[in-house]
């Protein structure tokens, strides 16, 4: 069936979506145009494996509308007859989401902190001063730095310490996720997902039953890193920063959406998927348009 051709089915209100336990979809307009546009394209990727199973990778900054999109995917191979399956990568970092987020600050700080040493700036009156920014939750603020020099050294240290750490084998278990993707890959008829809740006792494995199950659709921010093997259809839904603040703050994902840090995190995390973004076989624009890699890295340029 041709692109012009496909017709695609109503999407109800209540279509079963991705496995990450608590997690609260709201599907509109926009993501089922959106997945209208990318699915003939995905369709024609997934045959062109010749009936082999298939990984297909939604990924794209937070809050942009993977969990969404990703689900109306399923939807539609499903209702075509071909057994789809949507997993979350968020059940596979290796701390629940609040200690994550501590180790995140943690890793920022103490960064910083060898970056004030290493340049012979840390005085008992800097560290006082910078206690009490941690306070305040402002010691990641630019504003901040303007006032004092020698914050911007803490800024740029503790950023550089933050990137080796944000989605990187140190915050997310990797090798995890692709051993499942392999063991889908080799036709095995039931595998056990990891759950994650917000609590320490919230974590647990659902054994899932793969046996009709032709694409396994991994829906994730780090979807399409160099860290996971197996992926055979990256999907890269393109968003800038401050988009994807909007939409974490229409979705209320945390309760710290304004602050300094949550924005560098998310600048961080935009520019992990620009480096990983030439491996992506589908590019959709925030406004809904297919790109080729040539056109994303215009658009861009311009942001």
């Amino acid at each position: 069936m041709s692109e012009k051709t496909m017709v695609l089915p109503d999407v109800p209100a209540d279509i079963p979506h991705g496995d990450m336990p608590g997690d609260k979809l709201c599907i509109g307009l926009d993501h089922r145009q959106k997945a209208q546009v990318i699915y003939p394209l995905l369709r024609q990727r997934i045959a062109a494996l010749g009936g082999q199973k298939a990984v297909v990778a939604v990924c794209g900054g937070s809050g942009v509308g993977k969990s969404e999109i990703a689900s109306v995917l399923a939807y539609y191979l499903n209702h075509d007859g071909i057994g789809a399956y949507v997993m979350s990568g968020d059940n596979y970092p290796r701390r629940i989401p609040r200690d994550n987020d501590i180790e995140r600050v943690r890793v920022y700080r103490q960064g910083g902190l060898h970056g004030l040493v290493d340049h012979d700036l840390l005085t008992p009156e800097i560290t006082a001063i910078l206690h009490r920014l941690w306070d305040e939750e402002k010691d990641a603020d630019p504003a901040a730095a303007q006032a004092l020099p020698w914050l911007a050294v803490y800024q740029q240290s503790g950023r550089r310490a933050l990137t080796g750490y944000l989605g990187t084998p140190n915050e997310t278990n990797f090798d995890e996720v692709s051993d499942i993707l392999a063991r889908f890959h080799q036709g095995e008829k039931a595998i056990y997902l990891k759950r994650m809740g917000r609590e320490t006792t919230e974590l647990w494995y659902d054994k899932v039953d793969f046996s009709n199950i032709q694409v396994l659709i991994l829906e994730w921010t780090h979807g399409n890193s160099d860290f996971i093997e197996g992926v055979d259809v990256p999907i890269l839904l393109n968003s800038t920063p401050a988009e994807t603040l909007a939409h974490r703050r229409a979705r209320n994902r945390d309760g710290k959406t304004d602050s300094a840090f949550t924005t560098m995190v998310l600048e961080i995390e935009q520019k992990k998927l620009e480096a990983q973004a030439h491996k992506a076989k589908i590019i959709l624009s925030k406004q809904g348009e297919l790109l080729s890699y040539a056109d994303y890295r215009l658009l861009m340029a311009k942001e």
